[in-house]
């Protein structure tokens, strides 16, 4: 009888360690379906598992999943990969570009003082800002001279300073010693901003000829009748001068003489490659003002600076290309002299990911 009970016990405690092992298993299986994290984890160590030799991968797939390593090696998720992954294949395009030797008249230039007078400097965080006329560069002026100390918030900064080196304390990368250049192209986070690069010249065109908001009056008195002397066609036309004589002159390439007769007015419509040189500098980031919402934010976080100061607020709709607005500007304007313009920002198009504005050159 004692035997018969021993056996009922010990069937008995099997059938609860049963019961007890399938609860467990349960609840592990819920979790792992129903928690994100741990599901998207069991998927990155699945997928390790089964990546093939790195070696037998082609260039562009090896490529690609080195873009989904972390510093700490851990795969990350399609899901993580999609904000950075977009500025990690900018830069590629870029290099792939520079690359190109049909281009390399378009997208290399020389790390001149012209280019080096561009790039702005914060010692103290260790950032270079590249200046891009035309593609919102008073905000990021803003953003570096409240990282400086001058001015506490972006808001307090009177416009009168931004524009005015003297006092707004932001040093040019010109004003250092070669190996002080050197070493901070080497080793500070680096950046500049873009835009299409005709929606800029129409900006560039409006700003300094036709509304004049800082009133510089050399523009409109000295520079724009060079330009109507050289360039209009319509020798009894008194007007002002247009988007057209405006389009001829930056798509003439003999323009040099009198580039060099307005000096550096000319940052507001020379070429990205002409200001920043993306080919020679290892740029960090590359932003641009269509994605401008999304790619301030990432920028101040990437500089490590997100916690000390904020991009000034982007009114709704002002980064938004205006396909429309270029075709009204282009409208008329002689197709050859549009496809010289296309011919001498090419490499702006190609580097920064721009379509070709066929709806204009065809």
């Amino acid at each position: 009888m004692f035997d018969n009970m021993h056996h009922q016990w010990l069937l008995l405690a099997a059938c609860f360690w049963v019961i007890f092992m399938f609860m467990v298993a349960s609840k592990f299986i819920t979790l792992t379906f129903k928690d994100p994290d741990v599901y998207s984890a069991r998927q990155d160590f699945l997928f390790m598992t089964a990546m093939p030799d790195e070696e037998k991968l082609p260039e562009e797939k090896r490529f690609s999943e080195e873009l989904k390593l972390q510093p700490t090696g851990k795969m990350l998720s399609d899901s993580q990969l999609v904000q950075p992954l977009v500025y990690l294949e900018r830069l590629e395009l870029i290099r792939n570009v520079c690359r190109d030797e049909t281009l390399k008249n378009l997208s290399h230039t020389a790390v001149s003082k012209f280019v080096l007078d561009r790039i702005f400097v914060c010692d103290k965080h260790k950032i270079l800002f590249c200046q891009t006329p035309k593609v919102g560069n008073t905000q990021w002026k803003k953003v570096l001279i409240v990282l400086n100390g001058a001015f506490s918030s972006v808001e307090e900064i009177p416009e009168n300073v931004v524009h005015d080196h003297e006092k707004n304390g932001l040093p040019r990368l010109s004003s250092f010693s070669d190996a002080e250049i050197q070493k901070r192209l080497k080793t500070y986070f680096k950046f500049f901003i873009v835009r299409d690069p005709f929606e800029r010249l129409i900006s560039a065109f409006k700003d300094k000829f036709v509304h004049n908001p800082r009133f510089e009056p050399w523009y409109r008195h000295e520079i724009a009748p060079g330009i109507i002397r050289k360039y209009r066609r319509n020798r009894t036309e008194t007007r002002g001068i247009q988007f057209e004589d405006f389009v001829r002159y930056l798509g003439d390439p003999n323009r040099r003489w009198l580039d060099l007769q307005f000096g550096d007015h000319i940052i507001h419509w020379v070429t990205y490659v002409e200001l920043c040189a993306p080919c020679e500098i290892k740029y960090s980031v590359i932003g641009h003002h269509e994605t401008l919402e999304d790619d301030a934010p990432y920028i101040l976080k990437e500089a490590g600076i997100d916690h000390l100061v904020s991009y000034p607020i982007i009114p709704p709709g002002i980064t938004v290309y205006n396909k429309t607005k270029v075709k009204h500007y282009f409208l008329g304007i002689n197709k050859r002299d549009i496809r010289r313009l296309y011919a001498r920002f090419e490499g702006d198009f190609k580097l920064f990911g721009y379509q070709r504005p066929d709806f204009l050159l065809n």
